[in-house]
């Protein structure tokens, strides 16, 4: 229950403007158009939602983008996660918790 003077924050709800303005300017994804990083983003959360961890995340996207760089992967996991299924940061950051990179 919310005290007196006390006001609840509303739910978090997805922004795919503001996925897609993050994830299409920054440089590296080379997505196809707006549709191919919105089916990413929302491939990476139904992801999420089946309980896939931080890890195994941030191989496959590193496979893809064909890199090693740690940030540039882990980006595009928290823009997907923040902006397009806010409800599955809490499991993100479980899942990514102890997470030490790959050699």
């Amino acid at each position: 229950m919310v005290g007196a003077g006390v006001v609840a924050a509303p739910p978090a709800h997805a922004d795919a403007v503001a996925y897609l303005v993050n994830v299409t300017v920054r440089p590296g994804y080379d997505f196809a158009n707006a549709d191919a990083a919105l089916a990413y983003g929302n491939r990476l959360c139904d992801k999420l939602a089946q309980g896939v961890g931080y890890s195994d995340l941030m191989a496959e996207v590193k496979t893809d983008f064909h890199t090693t760089d740690e940030f540039h992967a882990s980006y595009l996991i928290t823009q997907a996660a923040g902006e397009l299924c806010p409800a599955q940061i809490g499991p993100l950051r479980d899942s990514a918790a102890g997470y030490r990179p790959t050699p």
